[in-house]
């Protein structure tokens, strides 16, 4: 699933997938703004046909917290 995520995390940002780790924050290291985390967002809806609650979102801060809340999702 990492993988998958680090996949859709480079069509938003100039960011090589080497650098992307599960501790990276989306704002602060990969220069994600809130409309391209939204979009990312919409994006892993379709791609893991899951459905991401906003609220819960909102607590995403690192590309590790969204492998574990996709993860818990599609169980």
């Amino acid at each position: 699933m990492l993988e998958q995520l680090i996949e859709v995390i480079c069509n938003y940002v100039e960011v090589e997938a080497e650098n992307v780790k599960p501790e990276s924050r989306f704002m602060e290291d990969l220069g994600f703004t809130s409309f391209d985390f939204m979009s990312m967002l919409g994006e892993l809806e379709d791609t893991f046909d899951v459905e991401i609650a906003q609220q819960e979102a909102a607590n995403i801060r690192t590309v590790g917290e969204a492998v574990d809340y996709l993860e818990k999702i599609s169980a």
